[in-house]
Parts: structure tokens; sequence; C-alpha cells
């Protein structure tokens, strides 16, 4: 549940998967899901198949996939499924669901 501790800040994401994997597929809906729930209207998703551009993965220095790059707030990556909420939640830099 959204909290009022979640930071107002507009945010850009780079989702980068290969087709339409498993993996893939659920690290668009994990994601989505998310960016509706805690940030709805104040993020920017991207999402990019290295199929359809590989040249991306390089110039990106994408290694391993699905990796999400949070480009604002702050840089950071996350390698997976992104189905671990809480990690999702603390890399975006997020208050982690039940924390006091």
């Amino acid at each position: 549940m959204p909290s009022e501790r979640i930071p107002r800040e507009a945010y850009h994401l780079r989702l980068f998967v290969t087709g339409a994997t498993p993996q893939s597929t659920r690290a668009i809906i994990n994601l989505k899901e998310l960016c509706e729930t805690y940030l709805k209207g104040r993020y920017n998703l991207e999402i990019f198949d290295l199929y359809q551009q590989p040249s991306l993965a390089k110039k990106e220095g994408i290694v391993a996939v699905p990796t999400l790059i949070m480009r604002t707030p702050v840089q950071r990556r996350l390698v997976g499924d992104l189905s671990d909420r809480n990690r999702l939640l603390l890399g975006l830099g997020l208050p982690a669901e039940n924390q006091p």
C-alpha cells in the first residue's frame, strides 16, 4: 500500500528484455503493476526488446536480461524478473512493504 513516505520525484525507467520469454514477461508485468501502484503519473517507462534493438545492449552495457535501469531520480540498475517486490521497491528508492 503506498504511503506518504514515497518520494515525489519523477522516475525515468528503461527496461531491457529479450522477446516474450517468461522472465521478460514477468518483469514487464511486475514493473508496470508496481509503477501504477506507487508512481502513478510520475514515471516514464521505456521497454526495449534486445532482439529488436541489439545495438542497445552494447551501448547500455547490458550483460543480463531483464535489466531495469533507473535514470532518475538516481541512476541504478536491477537485474532479474523483478518478482521480489520489496527488492524492487528498495531498488527504486521506495519504502519496502510492511515497514513501520
